[in-house]
């Protein structure tokens, strides 16, 4: 048992490490002015759909593995959608973002189940507790509800499963399906930002951008899945 202890305490720590090097190295290379520069946005875009267009093959693979390690090692994905529909369209971007979130997720629920369970449920267990029941009855379905309904940071939906011990391939399942509405909607309005930067040289008003077809319709499909799932939420969590 000591023995155990010993070993998830190296993981966690070497966990940490990485991390810290990951965070390092990222934003040693680009500082918050870049990343919200339209000028580096578009220059960067131009460099991006080139090499995607000459390495189709390679460039989503990269894209997929670096969804996986950014899933896993920072727990969100707010970003990764958006990047996904920008590089690679609607389509195949919401493909790769889909797959890219779920395997990231998984692997994470597994760390988190093997080295975390004890923290999670000293942390979340009384919160959650009405869901126990829930889960017993089928988890599958319930856990495919829990994805889909969202509202709790993506880092801590990957882990809170260890509470009701959910087998990893309905985990893998029910993420991919339960998510790929949502991701499918912030991908197409990462794929409508992309169309806008291409045809503008100058970056135009909010309230230009808000207009756009690409734009506006995603955020209309979003609001239209908050509030269903707003309505949903309310059954599926009450006591």
């Amino acid at each position: 048992m000591e023995k155990g202890n010993k070993i998830k305490i190296f993981l966690a720590i070497a966990y940490t490490v990485i991390l810290t090097l990951f965070l390092w190295t990222f934003f040693s290379k680009f500082s918050l002015n870049d990343l919200t520069s339209y000028d580096f946005i578009k220059n960067n875009r131009d460099y991006l759909i080139e090499i995607k267009e000459k390495n189709l093959f390679i460039v989503s693979i990269l894209f997929f593995i670096f969804t996986v390690i950014w899933v896993f090692m920072l727990g969100f994905g707010t970003p990764i959608f958006l990047i996904g529909g920008f590089i690679f369209g609607k389509w195949l971007g919401t493909f790769l973002v889909v797959l890219g979130l779920t395997s990231g997720a998984t692997l994470l629920y597994i760390f988190a189940n093997y080295f975390l369970k004890d923290f999670i449920k000293e942390k979340f267990s009384k919160r959650f507790i009405s869901l126990n029941e829930k889960f017993k009855k089928n988890e599958f379905i319930y856990f495919l509800f829990y994805r889909f309904l969202g509202g709790i940071p993506f880092a801590i939906s990957n882990v809170i499963p260890t509470l009701f011990n959910i087998k990893i391939k309905f985990f893998f399942l029910g993420s991919i399906l339960g998510m790929t509405p949502q991701l499918f909607i912030g991908t197409t309005l990462g794929s409508g930002l992309e169309k806008i930067i291409n045809e503008n040289q100058v970056a135009p008003s909010f309230l230009e951008i808000l207009l756009y077809p690409d734009v506006i319709y995603p955020i209309i499909g979003l609001i239209v899945l908050l509030i269903i799932t707003l309505i949903i939420r309310n059954i599926f969590y009450k006591k």
